[in-house]
């Protein structure tokens, strides 16, 4: 009898143990399939950054179906990667998101066109057919068509705009003179088809001024009234900051990691390496703070969309400090 009550006693001890140390769940949403474009994420995964701040966080990958911010708003998910423009325009209608961290300090998105469509510049937009893609990312896209005083209802003197599949077929079969990717991406997918840089023409969003921010982490705002989501979130961004800078500088082995990580098999090795190569490029410079003269160059780049912005007037409470500075101090 003694023993057993001294073996009740133990267990009861280890399972309170147990329990007083459970990691807190946490479930973060990505803005696309798994691919290096996230492999901080993963890093911190597999490198057990995210357990050493007790943290037992789910990764979903994201896909054509999937929109981030609905995903949020629906409870699906704690956190959700996401492009500024989408979360402005969802956060102006009534989601009220929160950019909590910001990875990525550049914009990928660009114009990739070809040269035998006849676009030299951006003049000779007019009366072209340009694939844009839409699931939110059209609202740089459409920023900058205003800006260029180019309308997109089509006609001579405006852009046809074709809802772009998230491919690059449209360019390859010449049913678009430009089509959207990201240099990370979908600009290697044109050049493994067969066409040479040469061929090509790129407008990159960051260099015609009216870049706006990507990859942002967002949370809705009633999480950042509650303490203990709070220091949750400042695990999280600082064991996914520790993530990024590693996958930085360790670009092959983050390929690696991200490659051990997609259950869709899709990925190949030189695409997810080079993708990396990429990537570094917009992380560097970002400790994950967010730079307020970026988040205004972001807004003032959709506020300037003529007749029909992306927003219609400067978001109010759309971005907090509260947690990178407590994960970064």
């Amino acid at each position: 009898m003694k023993t057993l009550t001294k073996l009740a006693a133990t267990t009861a001890l280890g399972l309170w143990g147990g329990i007083a140390s459970a990691a807190d769940d946490m479930t973060l949403q990505l803005k696309w399939v798994t691919q290096a474009q996230f492999a901080g994420y993963y890093v911190a995964l597999d490198k057990g950054f995210y357990g050493e701040e007790d943290l037992n966080v789910t990764i979903k990958p994201g896909g054509p179906d999937i929109a981030p911010t609905q995903v949020l708003a629906g409870g699906g998910a704690d956190v959700t990667v996401e492009w500024m423009p989408a979360a402005l325009s969802a956060r102006e209608k009534g989601l009220p998101m929160v950019n909590i961290a910001q990875p990525f300090k550049s914009s990928g998105m660009m114009l990739t066109c070809r040269k035998d469509a006849g676009i030299a510049s951006t003049d000779d937009f007019k009366g072209k057919t340009l694939g844009v893609w839409f699931f939110g990312n059209e609202f740089p896209f459409l920023s900058w068509m205003s800006q260029l005083g180019i309308p997109t209802e089509g006609g001579a003197d405006g852009v046809t705009v074709l809802k772009q599949g998230f491919n690059v077929d449209p360019l390859l079969q010449g049913q678009a003179a430009c089509v959207s990717t990201m240099t990370y991406n979908e600009y290697w997918q044109v050049i493994d088809a067969g066409l040479s840089p040469d061929d090509l023409v790129v407008f990159k969003y960051e260099d015609q001024g009216v870049a706006t921010l990507e990859d942002g982490l967002y949370v809705l705002e009633d999480k950042l009234s509650d303490p203990a989501e709070v220091d949750k979130l400042t695990r999280f961004v600082r064991a996914s900051m520790k993530g990024w800078k590693y996958a930085e500088e360790n670009p092959d082995e983050a390929a690696e990691i991200v490659l051990d990580n997609d259950a869709s098999g899709a990925q190949t090795e030189m695409h997810q390496k080079r993708m990396m190569g990429e990537i570094a490029k917009l992380t560097a410079g970002s400790n994950g703070s967010l730079d307020p003269a970026d988040f205004q160059r972001t807004v003032d780049s959709l506020l300037a969309g003529g007749s029909d912005p992306v927003i219609t007037k400067q978001p109010e409470g759309a971005w907090t400090h509260a947690i990178t500075d407590a994960a970064l101090n």
